[in-house]
């Protein structure tokens, strides 16, 4: 007998199964098991069919819950000489690319501040420049860190602006080393 969905597995195999580590990202829960012929639950009610929450690509692992928003629109993450000065703002912060995650907003359109926090759960939010910001979050104050729930954010220069501006690159450093 050939299965094709190894969902129904449970239906004729009286035995327990165990999935190995990388059996689960191959075997997912079908999104409407009613539709492949599925019984309901017990009570009769249909399965809900919930949405999936919105994926992103970041750079980073987010061990600190520390999240840094950057807008390049030609850069799959952010411009290299730019990340290496970001690593080096975050060494001397003694923190390590696996604590933050960098996400960049150009490869995320129309995504809202609340997906956004919601999949990241930030405490610190680093937001670098006006493009930077998702699309339906004002301009908060310009360097100046402001508590939003339960996360500290900081909306600054990007790393373009910066470049060129030693006062830009100070005024920076003295607010973002107190996130």
């Amino acid at each position: 007998m050939t299965v094709e969905n190894p969902a129904a597995l449970r239906f004729i195999i009286d035995e327990d199964l165990y999935l190995l580590k990388g059996d689960k990202t191959i075997v997912q829960a079908p999104s409407n098991p009613i539709a492949i012929g599925f019984p309901p639950p017990i009570g009769g009610e249909p399965f809900e069919s919930v949405a999936p929450e919105p994926g992103f690509k970041y750079l980073g692992s987010n061990n600190k819950k520390f999240l840094i928003m950057v807008h390049y629109a030609d850069k799959e993450f952010i411009d290299d000489a730019h990340l290496t000065a970001l690593q080096n703002i975050l060494k001397r912060m003694e923190l390590y690319m696996d604590d933050v995650a960098l996400l960049n907003l150009a490869a995320h359109d129309n995504i809202t501040l609340e997906a956004v926090t919601g999949y990241f759960k930030p405490e610190k939010l680093l937001l670098m420049g006006q493009k930077a910001l998702p699309h339906d979050m004002k301009a908060p104050a310009l360097n100046q860190p402001k508590q939003l729930g339960n996360c500290l954010a900081l909306y600054s220069f990007s790393f373009d602006e910066m470049m060129g501006s030693n006062e830009n690159k100070r005024v920076f450093w003295d607010l973002v080393k107190t996130l």
